[in-house]
């Protein structure tokens, strides 16, 4: 893949990357549990129509089901299913009471917000999706069903799907509390990633795995931070959770340091973190680690973690803090509103507004035929004109080339299988592939399509595969038409705004370790750390699909792969020096110097990149001593 992507453009290489790992199997088999059952319980009992939105529902909460610790699952599917039953009920009185202008009207605000709150994370994100895909399934599916009917069972459906992500245990869990094995699942692959970092300091593949950390931190911090009635953990099992992966921030420190220095360490160092990774998953004692190496600064800050570490492990730990800090409203509403959230919001208002247009005069110009298929288009359309899902061409690649073979494929089954059964075992085959196929854009957009004909047909409605095709393409024209039109204000204003955000946090990471008087706190400045880490990886994402996109889009993020390099630099130099004064108390010339030519180049490409600086934000020059 590394030779493809060097001879090919980066949007067309990115089409063609997939993902790579394990086959999820619990989720498979909770896909396998969902939409069909549920629809077959409503073909049984007459109620077609009450099966096909709890399908949906199902379906869209599948797309949504992705590894981690059940308690975050249920802001990761609960959130999104909510904000689909809203959509669906706006949808449906709208579709049912307004006229064709007043309803595209409606529905392009409705874009405009949910672009807006899209840009505040990935969960907002799929809320997003699934608000305006459910309205405009709402105002184009004839269902018999009244509008609340019809959100209740788009939230059963859903809501069925997150049962089972509860109740059912993970196949081969059976260590512990199985309640608990995502945490304990990503409390170990911390320590795993640690000691990936720590057999690669002084090689070339050092950066990699620091970022590997990173990623390793941010998903067990999401794990285990999940919705819950109670401030702290109330159970013992998840106490010893979180108080082991606090005690892995300090090994990671020294990791991180030990990697900026780039001198080779003993192969023993990586034993230990290898042995609590073992014990996490398999909640068993540690043993004995190996012997401690204390000859350098970061180096005996690598011993003291592990000592510490040992001592949690034991159960003498008691930091539950995940140490990070709840956004609060008003942060998530400047998000939303700044100079990100509104471009993301006009993007999608213009795309989604558009196709509902289209699909409105074609509806009314009788092009659909006797038979209301208009959603469709609009629907399509949503997938294709969101940023976060991928480079725009990636995106219309991967869904043009889905939809055809999943249209070719479903008009395969459906002259072959017995209806409704075969409908519905096919309804069941394809939840069990869409956590599989979410892997690649083109492979979920297959399964998707396959599953939604079927439902689509097992509803009533007459096959429509080669006009899904049609529409489909239109789809894709509108979106690359709308997303090369000039913007009202800066193109490039979601990238800009997450390097703004990881720059801000990099600054206050910086004067908090400078600052004498804080050094002590090392519980502020790992939580710190982690926002500063966590913020740069959000915004190397967004560089890197700015990245991909074609030229005309992909000029417009020139600069800010530059400027994130320097402030990862900068932020594992903050992290040598945190080490450093924790040891000597005082920075070394080194130290001192490759700060400051650090921020002297962060200033310079700041500049280039057109990002701008706030008022107050200017970064520290550190002092000796």
């Amino acid at each position: 893949m590394s030779r493809l992507s060097a001879a090919v453009p980066p949007w067309l290489a990115h089409a063609l990357r997939a993902q790579r790992g394990p086959v999820p199997w619990s989720a498979v088999v909770r896909g396998a549990l969902a939409a069909g059952p549920l629809l077959l319980v409503a073909v049984l009992s007459g109620r077609t129509s009450v099966g096909v939105v709890a399908a949906l529902g199902a379906m869209l909460a599948g797309i949504n089901d992705r590894p981690g610790s059940r308690r975050a699952a249920v802001r990761r599917l609960g959130v999104p299913a909510l904000a689909g039953a809203g959509g669906l009920l706006v949808g449906s009185y709208a579709g049912q009471h307004v006229g064709a202008v007043t309803l595209t009207l409606l529905l392009t605000v409705l874009g405009l917000l949910a672009g807006a709150v899209s840009a505040v994370g990935p969960v907002a994100s799929g809320a997003g999706t699934q608000l305006l895909v459910a309205a405009a399934i709402g105002a184009g599916m004839p269902l018999p069903e009244p509008g609340w009917q019809r959100a209740l069972f788009f939230v059963g459906g859903a809501g069925w799907l997150l049962v089972l992500r509860l109740a059912l245990p993970t196949p081969g869990a059976t260590a512990g509390d199985y309640r608990f094995d995502g945490e304990r699942d990503a409390v170990g692959g911390v320590y795993d990633a640690v000691a990936a970092l720590l057999e690669a300091v002084g090689g070339p593949d050092a950066p990699g795995r620091r970022v590997a950390l990173t990623a390793a931190l941010d998903h067990a911090q999401d794990a285990l931070g999940g919705p819950r009635l109670r401030r702290y953990a109330s159970s013992a099992a998840e106490r010893r959770l979180h108080a082991r992966y606090a005690a892995a921030l300090p090994l990671a420190e020294a990791a991180t340091a030990l990697a900026w220095a780039g001198e080779a360490v003993p192969a023993r160092a990586a034993e230990g973190p290898r042995r609590l990774a073992v014990a996490v998953r398999t909640s068993t004692h540690t043993g004995p680690l190996p012997a401690p190496s204390r000859s350098a600064p970061a180096l005996r800050a690598l011993d003291d973690a592990l000592l510490h570490a040992a001592d949690a492990f034991d159960g003498g730990g008691d930091d539950n803090a995940l140490h990070t800090r709840r956004r609060t409203a008003a942060s998530l509403a400047r998000t939303a509103l700044g100079s990100g959230g509104r471009e993301y919001g006009l993007r999608v208002a213009l795309g989604f507004g558009a196709a509902v247009a289209v699909a409105q005069a074609l509806h009314h110009a009788r092009w659909y035929g006797n038979h209301s298929h208009w959603y469709w288009l609009p629907a399509t359309a949503v997938f294709l004109v969101k940023p976060d899902l991928g480079p725009l061409a990636s995106r219309v690649i991967c869904r043009a080339a889905g939809t055809v073979l999943g249209a070719v494929l479903f008009a395969g089954f459906a002259a072959l299988l017995p209806r409704p059964a075969g409908l519905v075992a096919l309804v069941a085959l394809c939840g069990a592939l869409i956590p599989v196929a979410t892997r690649h854009f083109a492979a979920q957009t297959a399964v998707v399509t396959v599953l939604v004909l079927s439902l689509v047909m097992v509803g009533g409605e007459p096959g429509a595969s080669w006009s899904r095709i049609g529409e489909t393409l239109l789809a894709c024209a509108i979106v690359l038409l709308v997303g090369h039109l000039p913007a009202l204000g800066q193109r490039g204003g979601g990238v800009r705004a997450r390097l703004t955000h990881a720059a801000e946090a990099a600054h206050v990471y910086l004067a908090h370790v400078l600052d004498d008087g804080t050094t002590d706190d090392r519980a502020g400045r790992w939580t710190l750390r982690r926002e500063a880490y966590r913020a740069l990886a959000e915004a190397r994402v967004s560089i890197d699909l700015a990245a991909a996109e074609l030229p005309a889009l992909a000029r417009h993020a020139e600069g800010t792969d530059e400027v994130a390099a320097t402030l990862e630099r900068l932020v594992d130099t903050t992290t040598a020096c945190a080490v450093q004064l924790d040891d000597t108390g005082r920075l070394t010339p080194e130290h001192i110097e490759r700060i400051t030519a650090l921020l002297d180049e962060l200033a310079e490409g700041r500049e280039r990149a057109g990002l701008v600086v706030r008022e107050g934000q200017a970064l520290p020059v550190p002092l000796a001593g």
